[in-house]
């Protein structure tokens, strides 16, 4: 009889425990990452371009762009950058080595724009040896700035006429260091629906803003499309030419960390439309992407993304298949866990899932019955993940942007 009842008790418990485990999950997720009134830029209303100005009180600010191999991006993004209404800026691309044809059509915005006078074009050839392209390229970028303020993007963004007045008149006025937005993601293709919105599931798991704005907390993240930073604070921590950020490949996250540690005041926010991009064309742009970063982004280590590839299944895939696997465990005749008892267990799951997916697909501006992809995105991204962690952990390293890194030091981030 004690047998018959352990048989019987032990697939309950386990359903429950996984309901609870799912819905306390989306729920939690939910509530660490929803943000409130304070978590969105103070949007300047847009103003007729103005013409250079110097003044204490619009201090000079210089975008620094790092591209390589960017043509089908650079003129999108260094055109908003020219247009921006901040009249006191300039704009500054580092040609990181480009083979195709970011260089002209670099050369034919300086001649060609209205403002290509604000146009400066840094070259880049070789990387020297124990650093990474991007930080490189933007510390050499720094080298030739003039700005008080400096603000790092990429090439594949866009920035609405009033980014750069918005922003920095927030951080100003609420003495920020470095302040980072949230961009808004151009999302195309059936790919970039399915898969963006599980990675900013993954990322806000990891960094949520509520952590990453309290002072008190040791968690610090930043967009690296969208860095505004202080110079004085960027020169005083060393900038990227510290020994532990010349070889990052999470320049955005480790920047932020060691400005954080410094004392300095960090703020992360939702752009609200002043910043947009497209960051991967496709199924295999996007895996390529997101295995750089999904090892060397977690702050657990190895331990945490083994249990990151166990838990990913339980969250993302197992709540669409529990009638089967329920199947499964009734092929015990002792067992007896109703069809309606699993149906209940389903339904507050898929619930969970469903709330959020609304919630997110609403932030991202994807049709809400993508969120029926969701166990496809859990499954592709359980496979980049242990791809990545598996690149690592064998010395097989990242590549990316045709270079090859091989950085023992990475082995270990988190």
């Amino acid at each position: 009889m004690g047998k018959y009842n352990w048989l019987n008790s032990w697939p309950r418990f386990l359903l429950w425990s996984h309901v609870i485990g799912v819905v306390g999950f989306y729920a939690v997720i939910w509530w660490r990452t929803a943000p409130d009134k304070n978590d969105y830029v103070r949007k300047l209303p847009p103003q007729p371009a103005q013409e250079p100005a110097s003044s204490p009180l619009q201090p000079r600010v210089s975008i620094i762009v790092p591209a390589r191999n960017e043509e089908r991006n650079i003129r999108r993004c260094v055109t908003s950058l020219l247009e921006q209404d901040y009249p006191n800026y300039e704009v500054i691309v580092v040609d990181d080595g480009s083979t195709d044809a970011t260089a002209s059509i670099l050369d034919e915005l300086v001649t060609s724009h209205p403002r290509g006078e604000r146009l400066w074009i840094l070259r880049l050839r070789d990387l020297p040896p124990g650093w990474a392209g991007k930080p490189h390229a933007i510390q050499q970028g720094v080298q030739e700035a003039r700005g008080e303020w400096l603000l790092f993007t990429d090439a594949d963004t866009w920035h609405a006429p009033n980014a750069l007045s918005s922003t920095l008149a927030q951080a100003r006025q609420e003495q920020v260091d470095l302040f980072t937005i949230a961009s808004t993601q151009e999302l195309p293709t059936f790919w970039e629906k399915t898969l963006m919105p599980m990675a900013f599931l993954g990322i806000s798991m990891l960094y949520p803003p509520r952590l990453v704005n309290d002072p008190s907390s040791p968690v610090a993240v930043a967009n690296g499309q969208y860095i505004l930073i202080r110079r004085q604070a960027y020169e005083q921590i060393g900038g990227y030419a510290r020994p532990e950020l010349r070889d990052t490949l999470l320049d955005d996250r480790d920047l932020a960390r060691v400005v954080k540690e410094n004392g300095f005041k960090l703020k992360f926010v939702e752009g609200s439309g002043l910043l947009r991009v497209r960051m991967y064309h496709g199924l295999r742009d996007t895996w390529r992407g997101w295995r750089k970063n999904a090892f060397l982004g977690n702050r657990g280590g190895l331990a945490f993304v083994l249990t990151q590839l166990f838990g990913l299944p339980m969250i993302s895939i197992v709540p669409f298949l529990l009638p089967l696997l329920a199947r499964l465990v009734r092929t015990k005749r002792s067992v007896s866990i109703g069809l309606r008892e699993v149906g209940a267990a389903m339904g507050l799951e898929l619930g969970a899932i469903f709330a959020y997916r609304t919630w997110l697909n609403r932030q991202m501006s994807v049709p809400w019955y993508t969120a029926l992809t969701h166990p496809l995105a859990g499954a592709i991204f359980e496979g980049i993940l242990a791809q990545s962690a598996w690149r690592i952990v064998t010395r097989r390293g990242v590549d990316w942007r045709g270079r090859q890194y091989h950085n023992e030091r990475q082995r270990s981030a988190g």
